[in-house]
């Protein structure tokens, strides 16, 4: 087909139907398609990493022509690269960039305040970690900059304040009164204060010394009807805070964070589920003094939720999971390192069809409990919908559980089996155990025998004689056998893009090497041990 008097854009416009995959190979037919490939690609909302080096100075300009939108510059500081970068992306990027993250950056004020008068469509702002900003209390303290950071901002929904020490209420007044249309703010990791009340009942919340809730619950009633997500994270907020807060006349959240925070109990997540119902995503993670009460309330009231991160809730124990079939909405459910929960309730909702949620992403990873027949079980109730499944150091697992992922879960992208040294290459292929092997196992599962040698009397078995030698290698007549025999493998998940197989020491690099060498619909990346990764490097450079 002639393309040579195709614009551009009817290019962009055609690579756009490609998976990302063909769009790089047609990225190499000319200068046109090259760009009209990056043009197809930025439409993924890729974010760009900018590193402040010279080098970036040529690349800012390359991105300039693909019109990229989203970027992080990182290594900031008040050096002369780095007013050259910021000089680059104002220039260049700054008109179309559309989310601008800053994380961790040590610039000037002055820097920050030129690149931010350069992106009048900035939707998304981080700031996260950048102290130097508000270390002294002058950002945007004079009139005339404020107008212009309000033109530059009125677009901006989501701004990032997380771990900022140095933030008090002047300033994040100064900053959200430039952002009128606001969604979505995080102050995680901020040093709020909850029981101190330094304004005695004085409405003039312009603190230059401390950041306040009193000051935040002021900004909530002001904007209740636009904020939609909130990230308190790691901060001490108490009962009579979220109280406060989930009160708020109009506020109606859709998204709440409080990950980490060790002062909240069972009476505050009944509150939050009583007056803010129409949540669809909650992140307790790391709430230590939560347990099932807490659980079985989000259970009861919060019918919406789309989203549920339940990690490291050491008081948690299955009976917590009694009302989940109540979450008919619910796509993400992560129990992590939650050390009492085992799945059985989890495994008698979802085997209900009438009440089993439609989870596309799932987590036990640290769960010690999780049996090989809760896998099994889970797996053929959650085959049509689960999209990320996460049993990394899931210690008891074997290759029962991977037979069933491989049987029913057909349509995976992800799987995470991290330092589930049980498995081995016989239950990555699909290959059935060799006789000995399986006899070996018998008498390994029937208990400790007696024995007349002397070393060995009593009830201890003698020690394996294979300790010390390598993982058995899975021969190619071995593996030609199965396919004949049409056993379950991971070369049925033809979907899958990620699977992390670190510190899985059972398994050899015969195995790997026959995993990623199987045809398959998506580019496969592989996580596995430093040992394995040369061959599988290798074997990319070859294009298979």
């Amino acid at each position: 087909m002639e393309t040579r008097g195709l614009p551009v854009e009817v290019i962009t416009y055609i690579l756009s139907f490609l998976p990302i995959a063909d769009r790089k190979e047609a990225s190499l037919v000319n200068h046109t398609w090259y760009f009209a490939a990056q043009d197809s690609l930025r439409q993924e909302n890729i974010l760009y990493h900018i590193p402040a080096t010279s080098a970036s100075l040529a690349a800012i300009e390359s991105l300039a022509r693909r019109h990229v939108s989203c970027i992080s510059l990182t290594n900031l500081d008040s050096s002369t690269v780095s007013r050259d970068v910021i000089q680059a992306v104002s220039c260049h990027l700054g008109p179309h960039l559309q989310s601008l993250s800053l994380r961790g950056s040590s610039m000037s004020e002055t820097s920050f305040v030129h690149l931010l008068l350069a992106c009048p469509c900035l939707s998304s702002l981080d700031l996260s970690g950048c102290n130097s900003l508000f270390m002294s209390g002058t950002l945007l303290s004079k009139p005339e900059t404020i107008s212009q950071a309000q033109r530059a901002l009125t677009n901006l929904q989501e701004l990032n304040l997380s771990g900022l020490r140095y933030l008090s209420d002047l300033s994040f007044n100064r900053l959200t009164g430039c952002a009128p249309h606001l969604t979505r703010l995080s102050l995680a990791r901020c040093h709020l204060t909850f029981e101190f009340d330094p304004y005695r009942g004085s409405s003039n919340y312009n603190s230059s010394a401390l950041l306040s809730f009193r000051n935040l619950l002021h900004f909530l009633k002001e904007r209740a009807s636009s904020i939609r997500a909130l990230d308190l994270s790691g901060t001490s907020i108490t009962l009579q805070a979220v109280r406060s807060l989930v009160q708020v006349e109009g506020l109606h959240l859709r998204e709440l964070v409080l990950q980490n925070c060790r002062d909240l109990t069972n009476e505050a997540i009944g509150l939050l589920c009583v007056h803010q119902p129409h949540l669809t995503a909650l992140d307790v993670t790391g709430c230590s003094e939560l347990s099932d009460q807490a659980v079985l309330a989000v259970s009861a009231r919060l019918r919406a939720l789309h989203s549920l991160c339940l990690g490291k809730l050491q008081r948690l124990t299955d009976g917590g999971f009694v009302g989940v079939a109540e979450l008919q909405s619910l796509q993400s459910l992560d129990v992590s390192e939650c050390s009492l929960v085992s799945g059985s309730e989890l495994v008698k909702v979802c085997s209900a069809p009438e009440l089993r949620p439609n989870l596309t992403s799932l987590s036990f990873a640290f769960c010690s409990l999780l049996r090989d027949s809760s896998v099994l079980l889970l797996a053929r109730s959650l085959g049509h919908s689960l999209r990320v499944l996460d049993l990394s150091s899931c210690i008891t697992i074997t290759n029962v559980s991977l037979q069933a992922i491989s049987s029913h879960l057909l349509r995976l992208t992800v799987l995470r089996l991290a330092w589930c040294k049980e498995l081995t290459d016989w239950g990555l292929l699909g290959v059935e155990l060799l006789r000995e092997e399986r006899s070996h196992r018998r008498e390994k599962d029937a208990g400790p025998k007696f024995s007349r040698n002397f070393g060995n009397m009593g009830f201890f078995l003698p020690p394996l004689q294979s300790l010390g030698q390598n993982p058995k290698v899975l021969p190619d007549s071995a593996w030609n056998e199965s396919q004949r025999q049409h056993q379950a493998s991971l070369q049925a998940l033809q979907q899958l893009q990620e699977l992390d197989l670190m510190a899985c020491s059972k398994l050899t690099d015969t195995s790997i090497t026959k995993v990623w060498l199987w045809p398959r619909r998506a580019p496969l990346c592989i996580k596995t041990q430093p040992s394995m990764r040369q061959e599988i490097h290798e074997l990319q450079i070859r294009g298979r």
